[in-house]
């Protein structure tokens, strides 16, 4: 597919298919014109001329007649090109496709190449900007994938001036309409804002189109087509002085792109809280640009991969408060990224926000027991090693190197039990009992052979090295497992959300038990103070005190915590807690919200139907009334004529006294003001009644039938409107009405032998104003819709069966009264 992607009506796109069309056939291609829209344009008719044109295929709606492709011709015409105008274009109802593009699709799944035109307007990502610029709202538009996926698109554009000329002589529209559209649609704004709309777009395609060359021919190196800025953003409070700075550098070129990337590392641990990365995801979509996570062990490297991967021109870092001598041996990430970046342009920002970089010690992930015991055996598991080894039948001297084996295995134990600094004071301890007990001169801190200084620096280093990496691994296994904890949770929470089981109460609950507090709560803002949403505990507070933990969830809800304070690492997790909170809350609301909607789109289709069946069949009855009573107003009416109208005009009354009735039973039942009373009763008072006025109608109920549970209006009303349809449907058949009993329940059968009605349908035509097949006048479909209503309101059963031999069969199921007498 070609597609002529016109910058503004009139710049001839039309005129450059037809061109192309000639120029193909010039050199021997088989085209031809499937659709051509000349717009009665003299130049763009006379481009048709010489080319074969296939016919259209007529239809007609609301009684004019319209053209449309005729894709059968142009499929059995099989040619190798065929031209279709008007890419956008909607089909008149009753075509094959709702759209021309789903037309030139079956064509071009047939093997015929397609030239086809749109303008920018018509493309459904700029619609709304279209109508922004312009005024005017599109009704006709085609998805940008479908231009997307063109082999080609050729851009069609004039300035706007000389398109505004071409307009002023008649080349566009007709002269009464020149005016007007001069002075709208084809100012010299409108023309430009549409032409950068479009210069724009294919921009964006173009660059696709670069970046899977780059990818095919494996280009690692950046092609700088267009401004594209990397701001690495850490989660800290530079992070937002750094998007802010990268927004307005994207904005000094048009077209340019903001992306920021975010580098986790490939530990797995998090660096920055989920609520902080929220809010930097929430700044950059307001600013206009894309956020990235990336998972990396080296953030520089990272930064930089991310940035030629995507082909940018600018990264944008900022500047960290390193000490000197952090800058001097490893530098800083921004040093690193801009000694990496190559031809990348690197802007490095300094801020106030970015505090100086202060390296703590980590608290031990031991204990406190642990690491009083690693104190104690630092000490005294080396004096009393090497106490037992030289008292023993061997010259000391001579056992230096089992002692420092023995020392050095002491050392990792103590490592092992508590940690770095432990053992560091057990390789110490460790180094000062070799001496004093095992280099000679004996008892004494002096070495007197340079050797022996050698294998005690040696065992120095040694077991502070291994000190140092048993410590780590220490560490690293608690991070580890504090890591899958804290994924199982977050995958817990996800799955909650995702599933939408979770409630606020079951939310809080869980916060509680994981973080082991006395309470929690979730507490709303409100004008007057605080009011609690849920809560889980003993002792829940009513609001926020300085001594609880505390999180915002958002704008008008927090979750407190009373408890042991936690640490860092629970506050993250506490935080991803205070996310789902907000999710669940979001959930609930958007919950309310689709049940309110459903509700009123459940109205409206009601409001709908009645105004439509109002419209026709209650102006039905009034109508005859009204000639009735029109008749018997004229001065001679004979006693034949005056009988017939007054018969007439008693059946069209009773017609809408059921209809109205119908409708206010109806509104109750929507409204669930309906309140059943329930007596014992016996059937033979309700069924005559319901039958009464139907002459067809045949009654056979048993004497031996016992006593119902019921409301003897709702049941009566049930059973008349099942027998009123019955001989509706029935044109003069019979109909009967029988009572079977079974276990617990008395069957009320309503019996007809009409045309019956499908298996798939017979729950349908319960709804509302559905009449199906029911062409029979005087009746809104309420029928069935009311007796379902008031048999579910008295806990009575209906539901229909297949009569043998063709027909419906109603059938009531009411329980049987107690004995005894009533409920």
């Amino acid at each position: 597919m070609t597609v002529y992607l016109g910058a503004a009506p009139g710049v001839g796109k039309t005129y450059a298919m037809l061109d192309e069309a000639h120029r193909r056939c010039s050199r021997g291609t088989d085209v031809v014109v499937g659709y051509v829209e000349t717009h009665d344009r003299p130049n763009t008719a006379g481009k048709v001329d010489g080319l074969e044109v296939l016919p259209r295929r007529t239809m007609s709606y609301r009684g004019s007649t319209f053209t449309e492709l005729d894709v059968d011709a142009v499929l059995a015409r099989r040619p190798a090109v065929v031209c279709v105008d008007e890419l956008a274009h909607t089909n008149i109802p009753g075509s094959r496709h709702e759209k021309r593009s789903a037309d030139i699709q079956q064509i071009l799944d047939a093997g015929i190449d397609v030239i086809t035109t749109v303008n920018i307007q018509h493309l459904e990502s700029l619609n709304d900007e279209v109508e922004r610029i312009t005024g005017v709202r599109q009704r006709e538009t085609v998805p940008d994938e479908v231009v997307r996926t063109a082999a080609q698109i050729q851009l069609v554009d004039m300035p706007p001036d000389a398109l505004r000329r071409r307009m002023a002589h008649g080349n566009i529209y007709k002269p009464e309409k020149i005016d007007a559209s001069l002075t709208s649609f084809f100012r010299v704004g409108n023309l430009t804002a549409l032409r950068e709309l479009a210069l724009l777009w294919l921009a964006d395609r173009v660059d696709d189109a670069l970046g899977d060359y780059r990818r095919a021919h494996q280009i690692s190196h950046p092609w700088p087509t267009k401004e594209r800025i990397v701001v690495a953003v850490t989660g800290g409070p530079e992070s937002e002085a750094l998007l802010r700075r990268g927004a307005r550098l994207a904005q000094r070129a048009a077209g340019s792109d903001l992306l920021a990337v975010h580098v986790v590392t490939d530990d797995g641990l998090a660096r920055s809280g989920g609520r902080t990365l929220a809010s930097m995801q929430a700044l950059t979509s307001s600013l206009g640009g894309t956020f990235h996570s990336i998972v990396g062990d080296d953030v520089s490297a990272a930064v930089v991969d991310f940035a030629v991967a995507t082909n940018a021109t600018m990264v944008v870092v900022g500047v960290s408060t390193h000490g000197r001598l952090t800058r001097m041996f490893s530098g800083t990430t921004g040093d690193r990224v801009a000694a990496s970046a190559g031809s990348i342009d690197v802007h490095l920002v300094p801020h106030e926000g970015v505090a100086p970089v202060l390296r703590k010690r980590r608290a031990s992930a031991l204990n406190w027991r642990r690491t009083l015991v690693g104190w104690m055996l630092a000490i005294a598991l080396p004096v009393g090693m090497s106490w037992w080894l030289q008292h023993g039948e061997a010259d000391p001297s001579t056992q230096l190197p089992v002692a420092g084996q023995m020392l050095l295995a002491g050392t990792v134990l103590v490592a092992l039990i508590g940690g770095l600094w432990p053992a560091i004071l057990a390789a110490g301890v460790s180094f000062l009992s070799l001496n004093w007990w095992f280099s000679p001169p004996l008892r004494r801190f002096t070495i007197s052979d340079p050797r022996d200084i050698t294998a005690l620096t040696i065992f120095s280093l040694v077991a502070i090295g291994v000190a140092t990496v048993v410590d780590r691994a220490a560490r690293r296994a608690e991070d580890a497992v504090r890591a899958r904890t804290e994924a199982a949770t977050m995958t817990a929470l996800s799955r909650s959300v995702l599933t939408g089981q979770d409630t606020a109460d079951a939310v809080v609950q869980r916060v509680r038990e994981t973080f082991g507090q006395q309470a929690a709560v979730l507490l709303r803002r409100k004008d007057s103070g605080w009011e609690r949403v849920s809560g889980a505990g003993v002792g829940m507070p009513d609001r926020p005190h300085p001594g609880d933990t505390q999180v915002e969830v958002d704008g008008d809800h927090i979750l407190a915590l009373r408890g042991p304070h936690l640490r860092a690492g629970d506050q993250r997790v506490l935080e991803a807690f205070a996310v789902h909170v907000s999710l669940v809350l979001e959930y609930r609301r958007l919950r309310e919200h689709a049940d309110r909607a459903t509700a009123l789109e459940r109205a409206e289709a009601m409001t709908t139907a009645l105004l439509r069946a109002v419209s026709h069949d209650l102006r039905t009855p009034l109508a005859t009334m009204r000639a009735s009573v029109d008749g018997l107003a004229v001065p001679v009416v004979s006693e034949e004529d005056r009988a017939v109208l007054v018969g007439a005009a008693k059946e069209s009354t009773r017609q809408l006294e059921q209809l109205i009735d119908n409708l206010l039973d109806l509104s109750r039942l929507e409204a669930g003001l309906l309140r059943p009373t329930l007596v014992p009763l016996s059937l033979d008072e309700i069924l005559p009644r319901a039958i009464a006025g139907h002459g067809t109608v045949s009654l056979d109920v048993d004497e031996d039938v016992p006593l119902v549970l019921c409301d003897p209006g709702l049941l009566e009303r049930v059973i008349a409107n099942l027998v009123s349809n019955a001989v509706r449907v029935s044109h003069g058949g019979r109909v009967a009405l029988q009572a079977n009993v079974v276990p617990g329940r008395v069957e009320v059968l309503v019996v007809d032998h009409g045309p019956g009605i499908s298996p798939d349908l017979r729950e349908k035509m319960f709804e509302p104003f559905q009449r199906l097949d029911d062409t029979s006048p005087g009746g809104l479909g309420l029928g069935l819709a009311v007796a379902r209503g008031l048999s579910e309101a008295m806990a009575v059963g209906l539901s229909a069966e297949e009569t043998p031999g063709g027909g419906l069969t109603m059938v009531v199921s009411v329980p049987q009264a107690e004995t005894g007498g009533a409920r």
